[in-house]
């Protein structure tokens, strides 16, 4: 791994620590969340700089790695917050933040 890919995913794992931290805070409640409307910002902003950090990652990098996680996956949410936010479900969101973040922060640390 080249030290581009490997500051790029130093970024992305304190975006994954900050969601935790958020969870944490706010608490791991649905309905809260989806009626607060900083609790969802503040998810929604940290999952759209992990896609967007992923967007910088080489080509070399994504190609060997993309076996082991869905970039295209990570990219294309980043894209759906950035080209329509008002629209996003929020169930979604939530989950993505939930569930998915621990898999993808696992596979950071893994990594770097």
């Amino acid at each position: 791994m080249d030290n581009r890919d490997s500051t790029i995913l130093k970024h992305m794992l304190k975006y994954c620590n900050e969601i935790e931290k958020t969870i944490h805070r706010f608490g791991n409640n649905i309905e809260e969340f989806k009626n607060d409307n900083d609790y969802k910002d503040s998810l929604s902003m940290k999952i759209f700089q992990i896609g967007e950090l992923a967007n910088h990652l080489t080509e070399e990098y994504l190609e060997k790695t993309k076996n082991q996680i869905n970039w295209n996956a990570i990219r294309g949410m980043r894209n759906r917050f950035a080209h329509g936010y008002g629209k996003m479900d929020s169930t979604k969101i939530f989950y993505t933040a939930l569930e998915d973040i621990p898999v993808i922060k696992k596979f950071i640390e893994e990594q770097i």
